[in-house]
């Protein structure tokens, strides 16, 4: 079973030394180059999650999802097929390329419910494995031989209910990818919180700075504000904010927090209607009656230095997935797919046990829009932080002990890159120019 220490004294940042403590060059979020290279080291060659299990019911059930963080046009097809087996194809027929799953707009991702897939152009059809089954006219074909012209198919693996796709196929399985804290999540009841709001915005900035957003408290009393009771405001902006826990595995890293007390100790530092609805940024205070989310219930990943005020549990999974726990039984992905140097779309997807009655359904709707106000004041920062960063007037900043965890995602992020580029070094490649790099390889 994984270790899970407590905090050491000291310095949180001391106890990764690789890391350093000197200004960090945040070049590799304005560099066109370095995002291209990107694009090749990280997105093409490690795990992306893609949806959850639930999406998927029953056999004949897919959808689609766009994947423009590994190359332009690239869209996939992920389907659940006749034997349960969860299964991931490029989204192309093999007859003359068209797009074959796509409703009015082949930009938009679609979902639902077949028997087969059908090419609009020509009406070849696919079984849900993947294999072709008709050819239109196919007597007209040149020895055409159905077996070997398959859907070109996407590696695909399932981690507690939680899709990924990997376009790498000499990629290490995803259970060893996802490391000490993968394994030490496993057991969380995520299957029992199907009740889902979703929010998407396209963001003007490098999906590094929205991660950098989440990964520090350090902004939240200063940031957020206007969103506490002005008391409450007032003590935490004298204070400021410290997390309860950080921690570094591999390429994979997680702050652990206080927050979530369900019900707040002192209801003066919440809304008037926080207090009918029991509920808020924290999410519903009533914790839903299931099991696996009681202290001692709790994988050990979870809380790990055991603070008795422990709200919320963050992991970063590297390169863009966010899981994000909170104490009352209820969780947070995020996901962010960079579309540029300075662009990137921001998922998000906010998961409660299904609510038995109005006022559990109207908590978890207060939760949500709540975040969503949260949500949109970090975002308001991005595209400042993309304009200034990008004139090079500076390019090295200065980063506190809590925003340790930036040190560690742009820290990782360049040891792919640098990777890439000895590969290619090694093997006498040059490194793919702007067209190579923006085609998608199948």
């Amino acid at each position: 079973m994984a270790h899970f220490p407590k905090p050491a004294a000291g310095s949180w940042t001391e106890n990764w030394p690789e890391l350093g403590t000197g200004p960090v060059d945040y070049t590799d979020s304005i560099d066109p180059e370095h995002w291209k290279l990107e694009q090749q080291a990280i997105f093409r060659r490690t795990w992306l999650h893609v949806g959850r299990v639930e999406r998927l019911p029953k056999a004949g059930s897919y959808f689609t999802r766009e994947m423009p963080s590994v190359g332009k046009g690239t869209s996939i097809i992920v389907n659940k097929d006749k034997d349960g087996v969860i299964r991931a194809f490029y989204n192309l027929c093999r007859h003359r390329g068209n797009k074959l799953v796509w409703n009015d707009y082949p930009g938009e991702e679609v979902s639902g419910s077949c028997r087969q897939f059908t090419c609009k152009y020509h009406a070849w059809r696919y079984a849900l494995n993947g294999d072709l089954t008709f050819i239109q006219q196919e007597d007209e074909f040149f020895d055409v031989d159905k077996t070997e012209y398959p859907l070109v198919s996407v590696r695909c693996e399932v981690w507690e209910g939680f899709i990924f796709v990997n376009f790498d196929d000499d990629a290490k399985p995803l259970i060893e990818s996802m490391g000490e804290f993968g394994k030490g999540l496993e057991g969380y009841p995520f299957h029992e919180m199907t009740e889902v709001y979703s929010y998407k915005a396209e963001i003007k900035a490098n999906w590094k700075l929205f991660i950098d957003a989440f990964v520090e408290f350090y902004h939240a009393p200063i940031l957020h504000m206007k969103q506490a009771t002005p008391e409450e405001a007032a003590k935490l902006a004298k204070v400021g904010f410290e997390a309860l826990h950080y921690d570094i595995k591999g390429d994979h890293s997680m702050i652990s927090s206080w927050g979530g007390m369900s019900p707040p100790k002192d209801l003066s530092m919440v809304k008037p209607i926080e207090r009918i609805l029991h509920s808020g940024l924290f999410g519903p205070w009533d914790r839903p009656d299931i099991e696996g989310i009681l202290p001692d219930e709790l994988p050990p990943a979870v809380n790990p230095a055991r603070q008795p005020t422990w709200g919320q549990d963050s992991f970063e999974f590297f390169p863009n997935f966010t899981l994000l726990l909170w104490v009352p039984g209820w969780y947070l992905t995020y996901n962010y797919w960079p579309t540029g140097v300075d662009s990137h779309i921001f998922e998000a997807n906010l998961y409660f046990v299904p609510p038995k009655n109005t006022r559990q359904r109207l908590s978890q709707e207060l939760a949500a829009v709540t975040f969503k106000e949260y949500a949109l004041q970090d975002a308001n920062t991005l595209e400042a932080t993309q304009t200034q960063i990008g004139t090079r007037a500076v390019t090295d900043f200065l980063l506190c002990d809590q925003e340790v965890l930036l040190r560690h995602l742009h820290h990782t992020a360049h040891k792919y890159v640098d990777n890439y580029k000895a590969e290619l070094a090694e093997n006498g490649v040059a490194a793919p120019t702007q067209c190579e790099k923006d085609t998608t390889h199948v």
